[in-house]
């Protein structure tokens, strides 16, 4: 979804992931999980579009699917005209590169961080033993770390330090795009605001293109030019990030930053707890399913209309929905 002339990097296309639920003797199909469940967007080359919402709400999936480390189960996802499925491996891996929300889960503890940052230069680049430690030691201190750091091991390091280390892996094959998901949540807020400058700063010295998944609104605010909010497997809005903060259409994007902290402790809060319990992914409610969960009087009126994404201004998208978004 955009409303610009300007020329997108990924289109995603009616993008579904089931994951089948299997039992019985024979292990057939008794249901599906819809992790993703009908996703139309698009990403600027060059913009960071942030993805929000709940846990369980299909963005990390979503994620995996851009960069084609899952199959698809309908729909399809556009890189730069072309189809990942129709992507040599290679040159996807080498355009679309991804920064874990662990760092430390992302790094083999026996391998040297020369190792760890030199692997893909190796496997994929084709770089020899001799361009090695050079590249490395440039790619280190482009990310803030000592050319001396190539030696140690992750388990030497703190958890900013290690995800400094995975930004630079992710950087050694000069992509195109980059998947941040939730690359500051297991790091302190001192040290978020490093990595997250950090980011910004590397965005602008490489024009890359940023996904960044989170579920901190605070966070997205920051660093993102659009934000996408997810529910239940579905984007229920999509625009500007100012405009969304400054005026969300969609029920949930309103609880969402409703729920924000503020900085003032005494300032009153409009924050309530959003009743009801999140549906099903293997059996959603029929229409509008956040809805259906805070038993809005209006809800069945969702079910015979076509919730699919409508610009209601220049790059504000929403679902049409009768229950939220009267």
């Amino acid at each position: 979804m955009s409303s610009t002339t300007e020329p997108s990097l990924v289109e995603v296309r009616g993008l579904k992931k089931w994951f089948p639920i299997k039992g019985g003797l024979l292990s057939t199909v008794q249901a599906h999980v819809r992790a993703v469940d009908g996703v139309d967007i698009s990403v600027k080359r060059g913009e960071t579009l942030g993805i929000v919402g709940e846990s369980g709400c299909g963005k990390t999936t979503l994620g995996r699917l851009l960069l084609g480390l899952i199959p698809i189960t309908e729909g399809e996802v556009i890189f730069d005209g072309a189809p990942i499925n129709e992507m040599p491996r290679q040159e996807l891996r080498r355009r679309m590169q991804i920064v874990f929300q662990d760092p430390g889960g992302s790094m083999n503890p026996r391998m040297s961080v020369k190792s760890i940052v030199g692997e893909p230069l190796q496997v994929i680049g084709g770089v020899d033993s001799t361009e090695l430690t050079p590249m490395v030691a440039d790619l280190l201190e482009s990310v803030g770390m000592e050319r001396e750091h190539m030696n140690r091991y992750p388990h030497e390091f703190s958890g900013g330090q290690k995800q400094r280390i995975a930004i630079a892996r992710a950087l050694s094959l000069d992509p195109e795009f980059m998947l941040l998901d939730e690359p500051t949540s297991a790091l302190d807020v001192s040290i978020q605001a490093q990595v997250l400058n950090l980011l910004t700063e590397i965005q602008k010295e490489r024009n890359l293109t940023y996904v960044f998944i989170t579920h901190d609104l605070a966070v997205v605010r920051h660093i993102s030019d659009r934000v996408a909010v997810m529910y239940l497997g579905k984007v229920v809005e999509l625009a500007d990030a100012d405009e969304i903060y400054q005026n969300p259409l969609h029920s949930y994007t309103k609880a969402l930053i409703s729920a924000i902290p503020r900085m003032d402790p005494t300032a009153p809060s409009n924050a309530s707890p959003v009743e009801g319990d999140v549906p099903s992914p293997i059996n959603p409610p029929p229409g509008c399913p956040f809805g259906h969960r805070v038993k809005h009087p209006r809800w069945e009126e969702s079910i015979d209309v076509d919730l699919s994404l409508k610009e209601v201004s220049p790059g504000h998208w929403v679902q049409p929905c009768p229950c939220c978004t009267d």
